[in-house]
C-alpha cells in the first residue's frame, strides 16, 4: 500500500485528473462517481466518468468512457502508460474485470494502475491487477 505521499508526482497528477473526472458522473442509481484519467505514450492524459443507465447492463464505467474517448481522439495505435482510478465515495476503486479486458488492448504488462484503497492509494503494475488477461494471437 502507498499513502499519497510516497506516488511519484506524475502519478500523483493523474490521480487527480481522476478525481476531477468524478466530479461529472452520471450516477443516479448507484451514487457511486468514479474518474478514470489515461496516460499515453504521447504525454495525452484523458479522462473519463461512469455513466449509468436505468439498465444496469448499458452502464458504462469510467476506465472504459476514458478508453472509448482516447481512441476517438487519437485513434487506434494508442498505447497507455498509467492508469487512475478514484471515486467521490472513499471506497476502494482498482477498475473492474471488464474495464481491465478493455485495456488489456493497449497497455503493457508493467504500466502503473494507481487506485483508491480504504487507506489511501495503491499503485500496482498492471499484470498484478489483471493478470490473466484474455488474448488473441494473430
Amino acid at each position: 500500500m502507498n499513502s499519497p505521499d510516497a506516488i511519484d508526482p506524475a502519478l500523483d497528477s493523474l490521480i487527480a485528473a481522476a478525481r476531477e473526472a468524478a466530479l461529472h458522473s452520471y450516477s443516479p442509481y448507484s451514487h457511486f462517481r468514479v474518474g478514470a484519467a489515461l496516460q499515453l505514450a504521447s504525454g495525452a492524459v484523458v479522462t473519463g466518468t461512469n455513466v449509468e443507465n436505468a439498465s444496469y447492463g448499458l452502464t458504462i464505467c469510467a476506465e472504459r468512457s476514458a478508453l472509448v474517448r482516447a481512441v476517438a481522439e487519437f485513434g487506434p495505435a494508442i498505447r497507455i502508460t498509467a492508469v487512475a482510478a478514484a471515486n467521490l465515495n472513499d471506497s476502494a476503486s482498482p477498475p473492474c474485470g471488464a474495464c481491465c479486458q478493455m485495456l488489456a488492448e493497449f497497455i503493457p504488462p508493467d504500466a502503473p494502475v494507481i487506485f483508491q484503497v480504504p487507506d489511501g492509494i495503491r499503485v500496482m503494475p498492471f499484470s498484478a491487477v489483471f493478470p490473466l488477461a484474455f488474448e488473441l494471437k494473430a
